[in-house]
């Protein structure tokens, strides 16, 4: 996502301050979906920006159990600071497909756009709708009002505009350099 953080951030020699942190801020180990919008800041959503939070706390929570673990808070972390664009991309899709169905819809897509730039706080020059109904235009190859799996990751990757601004909206290297400083204060 960001160049600004290194690969090296998660070799062995830092895990054990990667595993103090996680278990400063959660004690039991478990990291809970009130504890994870603590965890980074968020307060006082409103209602799409909150249903945005638990989908991005879903795709982390990879066993479903309703926590997120160290393992899964390393994996998003990796995702993070090293995930390919395939990766990435993979991630987006889930993240985007707000009720599991295999395909977004342009309600999800707007529903997503719209809050990812609340919480962002960013203005752009493009309303959301306008965007939701550009990445229509250009990756539903069927026409149906569904991006599939494969209009999406093919759509995207084909389209520089479309991979650079996903990439800079969905940017969470600042949260890591947040944890990151945090940690150096803490050692």
């Amino acid at each position: 996502m960001g160049n600004s953080v290194g690969v090296d951030e998660l070799q062995a020699c830092e895990s054990h301050q990667w595993y103090r942190k996680f278990m400063t801020e959660c004690p039991s180990g478990l990291l809970t979906f009130y504890e994870f919008k603590q965890f980074f800041g968020l307060k006082n959503l409103s209602d799409a920006s909150n249903a945005y939070v638990k989908t991005m706390f879903s795709t982390f929570d990879m066993n479903d159990d309703g926590f997120i673990d160290f393992m899964e808070y390393v994996a998003a972390l990796s995702l993070v600071l090293k995930g390919e664009v395939q990766q990435k991309l993979r991630w987006y899709f889930k993240l985007y497909d707000i009720d599991g169905s295999g395909c977004i819809d342009r309600e999800e897509l707007l529903q997503i756009i719209r809050s990812i730039r609340a919480i962002n706080g960013n203005d752009c020059e493009m309303s959301a709708e306008n965007f939701a109904n550009m990445v229509f235009d250009k990756i539903d190859i069927n026409g149906d009002g569904e991006l599939s799996y494969d209009e999406f990751m093919e759509g995207v990757q084909n389209d520089e505009m479309l991979l650079k601004t996903l990439t800079e909206s969905l940017d969470l290297t600042h949260i890591v350099q947040k944890i990151q400083g945090e940690m150096r204060v803490n050692i």
